[in-house]
């Protein structure tokens, strides 16, 4: 261990200061405001240092120990310092920008006691870092930032929403209702990438505010507080005139449409500081953005799905991102399959028009493969032209995209070629706006510009350079560069001649920076003419390499020569910003063919996918959420099944409306419930991005959301327990669902008592079923639930509840030798046993206990297939007590008392109650159930 801190020191930069320098950066420091999101790095030219409580975070947290750590000064003001090189700079910048929420990044330069900010940086506003960033990688999504204003009613809430996408310059505004727990924002903030939201600072801590703040933590979200005065919407048409591009009318109209937004945009505005930047103008565009255009998706369903990558994954494959991102081109197709993960669609033509497209690169593997190949040459012209835009392009960007468009050609070739059934969706989709966009008074007079400027030639060399026939000014210069050059070789030969020396071998010309040009020759050499160096030329240096001198005639020229380089040069860096700021006027051209360019790629990327499996993937039918079912024949979870030495199981699954649109699914721990019930979802998430799915057959009624309860992690940092995160989870689910969304719960209420839990799990089911009525795939242990779908012996007994059927995961033993084999295959029919003693074998429990397991578990419950749906009321029978079977009729009734409980208990305004005035409401409640018990033996089993 010593010797790696060691190892660790001789790597880290030395913090190199006088006392004095000391002295005045210390009096500087405590000058700084105090910020504990703030990480603050200055830059000592050829490394940074962080101190204080920063120097111990990145010490801790990035090296891993504390004795990286050094003391700045001594005695009361030292200063706890760590010094990083350029490369951890920018590992820690990414860190912290891209991957974190909880930290800002400030970086400073100067020295002594007078340093500045130069830039600071949110996880929701990196433009200032973008050159840090993305110097040596590829940027895969583009963050949000998001400004909320609330307006409070009874017993829901006005949302006000502004975002702004500072890479791809889009400014926005939404409005919307939403429920207590927030539903709507969370999926807003989901589906628009969303890093750093802004609220106004609020005076009292509301239960409203606490919730909407664990809702952007559970998303991931910076919170960011700003004053009430900044969400103002005075001259907001006339700041967002300057930035969007076109005409103030349009502007005006949709600033009209919205009473709160208009606010939320105002303070993004002021916050992101967007109008002191001049080359923001006339360059951003502002659009209405609709919760109902898109899936919706809250940060539970995004984690339960593994719909995009998390440092967590094994390998590529374990996310759906990571699965089918097999883009070509760099950045652009990533960032946009990114953006379509988190915005599925719901418009029923829109879906069937990407799957037309997929379909047609899956049955021509020609046309597929082709475009493969051109499209892996296209650079990521969308940053390319942010560049630009930003005014820090140069020429080697603007040859990027000149190597980016003379690849469109082939482009167009490769869809024009296509003649399968979708050829004149294809053109009308593609070809028509490719050569609207690459015609002469567009890409193509772009091109002209960069062949007519740009000296390709030196490309090979990899030299950005004007060509010298594009300025008089440059070729007059190129000719007296040339002319010069010749009569330097000129008096380079008859140097030699007079010297006798054979030129370039012995005598040599060199061209350095301290000397310029001089003449050079061998120690070896310099004794046979020591005297006409002495006399007829001045030495400048003697090295192991040689002699180098030079004379008075040697000198002027290479005078002139360095004169007319700086000449040249200044040209060109003149000459360079033209062409820069010509190609600028092209942004907006380029920035439709990065839009169709990045979708080819991503539907290409789902056609590869597609044919690319061991078992292709089929195209679904589509249907209105109105209309039609989810029917999977032989579905599979992709990211399963792409798992090295994996044989999946394909399993069918139909949500039939009237039939068994709520399906309670049973079965052995790791026997495959939480698979199947996934892999739905991600089935039904893949079809409306546009993707061909995992399936044999497919038919696929659209969702408007997906909400998924898998598993539940202890929140403690926020006070929240398993089973109160279960509770919040499925309370949105309650409160959010509609009957045309799509719900997935996976062991509900298992984190508490097993009477509680189980009355839980009843009363939401019921709840779902006739009052939600969305299709729910419902994996429990509880047994008993299956009742639901009991079908009824007697006319005179409560008709089962219609669209309820059971499923279980099938699981066989072998009853000579008790082995346990998972067949993970999904049948019809409730599981007719629990396998929990068997899965503790499988993890080589000692036999000790197994057996006393087994004894105990005998005790309490009857194996047999007949007690599937028995209580826990106890008689004694010998020594052994066993269940006593109650009638279908007396739970269902039960449970429906039950359940109002379970609704009273939601219906209770407890973010205005005192914790005294809860529990005596609670008390009312359960004494009440307990006197309706009084009938119904099944639910006396609570008391």
């Amino acid at each position: 261990m010593a010797e790696n801190f060691d190892q660790l020191h001789n790597k880290l930069p030395e913090l190199k200061l006088d006392s004095k320098q000391a002295q005045g950066f210390l009096s500087f420091y405590k000058t700084l405001p105090s910020d504990p999101r703030a990480i603050r790095f200055f830059n000592r030219r050829d490394y940074y240092t962080a101190h204080g409580e920063n120097a111990t975070f990145v010490a801790k947290t990035y090296y891993r120990t504390t004795t990286a750590l050094r003391q700045l000064s001594s005695g009361p003001d030292a200063l706890s310092s760590v010094s990083v090189s350029k490369n951890m700079f920018e590992t820690i910048a990414r860190d912290l920008l891209l991957e974190r929420t909880d930290h800002t990044l400030e970086l400073y330069e100067g020295n002594t006691s007078n340093w500045k900010l130069v830039k600071s940086g949110t996880p929701g506003n990196i433009g200032s870092f973008e050159d840090v960033l993305f110097a040596n990688s590829e940027m895969q999504d583009s963050p949000a930032v998001v400004a909320l204003s609330l307006y409070f009613r009874e017993n829901c809430c006005t949302v006000g929403l502004g975002f702004v996408d500072l890479t791809r310059r889009v400014l926005g505004m939404a409005e919307f209702l939403d429920d207590s727990h927030f539903t709507n924002v969370e999926s807003a903030l989901v589906a628009l990438g969303c890093k750093e939201c802004i609220l106004p600072i609020e005076c009292d801590k509301s239960v409203e505010n606490r919730v909407l703040r664990d809702a952007l933590t559970k998303c991931g979200v910076m919170l960011t507080e700003r004053k009430k005065t900044e969400f103002k919407t005075r001259d907001l048409v006339q700041d967002l005139g300057r930035l969007v591009k076109g005409s103030l009318e349009p502007v005006r109209d949709l600033v009209a449409g919205f009473e709160f937004a208009p606010g939320a945009l105002g303070a993004l505005l002021s916050y992101t500081e967007l109008l002191a930047d001049e080359s923001n103008y006339g360059n951003y565009t502002l659009r209405r953005y609709n919760l109902d255009n898109y899936m919706r998706l809250d940060s539970a369903a995004m984690t339960a799905l593994n719909v995009l990558e998390s440092k967590t994954d094994a390998n590529k494959n374990f996310s759906l991102f990571g699965l089918m991102n097999k883009t070509c081109t760099v950045g652009m197709g990533k960032r946009l399959l990114h953006m379509w993960l988190k915005q599925p669609l719901v418009d029923v033509i829109e879906i069937n028009s990407r799957l037309d497209v997929v379909q047609a690169f899956v049955e021509d593997t020609l046309l597929r493969q082709d475009l493969q190949q051109h499209l892996k040459r296209i650079s990521d012209i969308e940053r390319l032209v942010h560049n630009l835009q930003k005014q820090r392009a140069g020429l080697h960007h603007i040859v990027k995209l000149y190597q980016s468009s003379i690849r469109i050609p082939y482009i167009k070739s490769a869809l024009e070629n296509y003649d399968g059934q979708f050829s004149s969706m294809m053109r009308k989709r593609y070809l028509e706006p490719l050569e609207l966009w690459t015609d002469d008074d567009h890409l193509n007079k772009f091109i002209g510009l960069v062949e007519v400027s740009v000296d390709l030639d030196q490309l090979e060399n990899r030299e950005y350079m004007i060509s010298s026939g594009y300025d008089p000014r440059l070729s007059k210069l190129k000719e007296q560069q040339e002319l010069i050059e010749s009569q330097i070789h000129d008096l380079h030969r008859q140097t030699a001649d007079g010297l006798d020396l054979p030129i370039d071998k012995a005598l040599k010309l060199d061209k350095g920076t301290q000397f310029g040009h001089v003449f050079r020759i061998t120690k070896k050499e310099e004794p046979k003419i020591r005297k006409k160096l002495s006399t007829q030329f001045i030495v400048l240096e003697t090295r192991k390499d040689g002699v180098k001198f030079t004379n008075t005639k040697l000198k002027k020229l290479g005078d002139q020569y360095q004169r007319i380089v700086e000449e040249y040069k200044n040209c060109q860096k003149e000459l360079v910003n033209k062409v820069v700021q010509t190609a600028a006027t092209f942004s907006e051209v380029f920035d439709s063919l990065a839009e169709l360019i990045a979708e080819l790629d991503v539907l290409l990327s789902f056609a590869n996918l597609a044919s690319s499996c061991p078992t292709p993937y089929t195209r679904p039918y589509i249907t209105s959420s109105d209309e039609g079912d989810i029917i999977l024949e032989g579905s599979r979870h992709p990211c399963v099944e792409a798992q090295g030495l994996v044989n999946f199981m394909p399993n069918d699954c139909k949500l039939i409306r009237g039939k068994s649109w709520f399906q309670i699914i049973t079965g052995p721990n790791m026997g495959g419930k939480s698979t199947f019930i996934r892999q739905v979802g991600v089935n039904v998430l893949m079809a409306q991005v546009g993707s061909f799915v995992p399936c044999d057959k497919a038919s696929i009624s659209i969702r408007d959301c997906i909400f998924a309860r898998v598993g539940a992690g202890d929140c403690q940092l926020r006070g929240v327990s398993t089973f109160m995160q279960e509770m919040l989870e499925t309370s949105s689910i309650l409160k959010g669902a509609t009957d045309k969304s799509l719900i997935i719960i996976d062991e509900l209420g298992r984190g508490t008592s097993t009477y509680d839990g189980f009355g839980l799990a009843w009363a939401i089911c019921e709840h779902i079923v006739k009052l939600i009525k969305a299709p729910t795939l419902f994996a429990t242990h509880f047994h008993e639930l299956t009742a639901l779908a009991l079908k009824n012996v007697r006319d005179d007994q409560p008709k089962q509840i219609v669209g309820v059927v059971n499923y279980h995961v099938s699981a066989n033993i072998d009853a000579s030798t008790r082995k346990l084999t998972m067949l993970y295959k999904v049948e019809p029919g409730a599981c007719d046993q629990s396998f929990g003693i068997h899965v503790a074998e499988f993890a080589n429990f000692p036999e000790s206990v197994i057996a006393l397991a087994m004894e105990k578990a005998a005790e309490l419950e009857d194996f047999s297939p007949s007690a599937i749906y028995l209580t826990d009321t106890i008689k004694e029978v010998g020594s052994k007590r066993k269940r006593v079977a109650f009638e279908p009729s007396e739970i269902i009734q039960g449970a429906a008392r039950a359940r109002k409980l379970f609704e009273a208990f939601l219906a209770l305004p407890m973010g205005s109650m005192d914790r005294r005035k809860i529990f005596e409401q609670v008390r009312m409640l359960t004494d009440k159930l307990e006197k309706d018990a009084e009938n119904c033996h099944w639910l006396q089993r609570f008391f």
